[in-house]
């Protein structure tokens, strides 16, 4: 009868494990407000550096500067809740430097990987009037690379719009939200 109360506080603890792992996922959401703010103001800090960039770079004389300046806000809207939350649920509990690291990883790898993605759908619809039917062998290969060389494309062009307003941008949201996280 020794191994009982041991046995039912394990049985205990193993049975609250999925509450606790629900309870962690629930406290990982960002809050309505910071999505309400925090998603059009990171889609706006987007589109400033990727206007910087042309602008430095090109004097912003850019065939298509207006698709560029929405592609690149839509981007950092669009992975500014997920990013948050992934950084959230790796980090509850965490020291501030953890935290810190893991919203540089989330926005910056988000940002880049959703911007990336609307590309590569604009590429999709671009190239689609030369594509197979849809749902064929074929047209999964042309769907496939045309995916795979907006993103090269997209790695070896884009990113660097992001500088260098987006890594100061970057590293001032990412030293607030985990000092903020912090005090939580």
């Amino acid at each position: 009868m020794k191994g009982t109360g041991a046995g039912a506080a394990a049985k205990s603890a193993h049975a609250s494990a999925p509450a606790l792992k629900r309870s962690r996922f629930l406290r990982a959401f960002p809050s309505a407000l910071e999505i309400a703010f925090g998603t059009p103001a990171w889609g706006l800090v987007m589109v400033a550096s990727a206007w910087v960039a042309l602008w430095l770079r090109e004097g912003a004389l850019t065939f298509h500067l207006v698709e560029l300046l929405v592609m690149y806000g839509l981007g950092g809207m669009l992975a500014w809740p997920a990013a948050l939350f992934l950084a959230r649920f790796a980090t509850l509990g965490r020291p501030a430097e953890t935290r810190f690291a893991a919203y540089l990883l989330c926005l910056s790898l988000g940002t880049i990987a959703v911007t990336a993605m609307l590309f590569a759908l604009d590429y999709r619809v671009f190239y689609a009037r030369w594509h197979a039917h849809t749902g064929t062998r074929t047209w999964f290969y042309q769907f496939g690379f045309t995916s795979l060389v907006a993103f090269y494309q997209f790695l070896v062009l884009g990113v660097r719009l992001y500088l260098p307003v987006g890594g100061a941008a970057l590293l001032a949201v990412s030293l607030w939200l985990a000092g903020s996280q912090g005090r939580q």
